[in-house]
């Protein structure tokens, strides 16, 4: 684990009340050689602030989107500025654990795969909104059927690939259409996904749960344009 560099990738739009938190979770978790790069995606709310006064000297990279692109987008260009071994992707709230790390990085140290997805959903106790997690569900199933992966949770935000792996696949979706788009392209090169289970946190709408409807139909768009 030592002679390894994890980057971690944090998409960041109003968090305000998070980011700080957030980041020092990350700090605290146990892999020792990090590089982490925030992605502020032209928040509108005090994030730019606490990112600039508090998180830059804490971290690798703070970038600023001078345009709110979306969650793809800001992954995009995190995705880029990564020169660790390997790239892990963060939200930056607190519904998944950096504790969990390690988890994630097991089957890729172990030279099983390329990339690895951490589920919610398995061995573990259902949590959120019923609605989510049918949909989440139905769209995994649904992506399964084209990519002839076996995933119980294609939009986990827990995805973690070798670095060579994640920048040579162009990104189009600039949304949450992320998550299938790159299931999908991961599934063209011949890559077998490694689930491994992680626990989930969920968060409510209240508390700033940002997808929705729309996104789960983008999603299913994503699937069939994509595969």
């Amino acid at each position: 684990m030592e002679d390894i560099t994890l980057s971690v990738v944090i998409p960041c739009y109003n968090e305000e009340d998070n980011i700080e938190s957030l980041v020092k979770r990350v700090l605290a978790s146990p892999v020792p050689n990090k590089e982490i790069i925030v992605v502020n995606d032209k928040s509108t709310d005090g994030t730019e602030q606490i990112l600039r006064d508090v998180i830059e000297p804490l971290v690798s990279k703070v970038i600023y989107h001078t345009e709110n692109g979306g969650k793809g987008a800001a992954l995009k260009t995190g995705f880029t500025h990564a020169t660790g071994d390997f790239v892990i992707i963060q939200d930056a709230d607190h519904e998944y654990d950096p504790n969990e790390y390690v988890d994630v990085l097991g089957p890729l140290l172990e030279g099983k795969t390329e990339v690895v997805y951490g589920s919610r959903f398995l061995n573990s106790k259902a949590k959120g909104y019923v609605a989510n997690r049918v949909a989440n569900k139905f769209l995994t199933a649904f992506s399964n059927i084209f990519t002839h992966e076996h995933l119980t949770d294609m939009e986990t935000c827990y995805k973690c690939f070798k670095r060579e792996v994640i920048q040579s696949i162009d990104i189009e979706e600039k949304r949450f259409g992320f998550e299938p788009e790159i299931t999908a392209k991961i599934a063209d090169k011949k890559i077998k996904i490694v689930e491994v289970p992680i626990s989930y946190a969920p968060r409510t709408v209240k508390e700033g749960k940002k997808i929705g409807f729309k996104d789960g139909l983008r999603a299913i768009i994503c699937i069939l344009k994509y595969h």
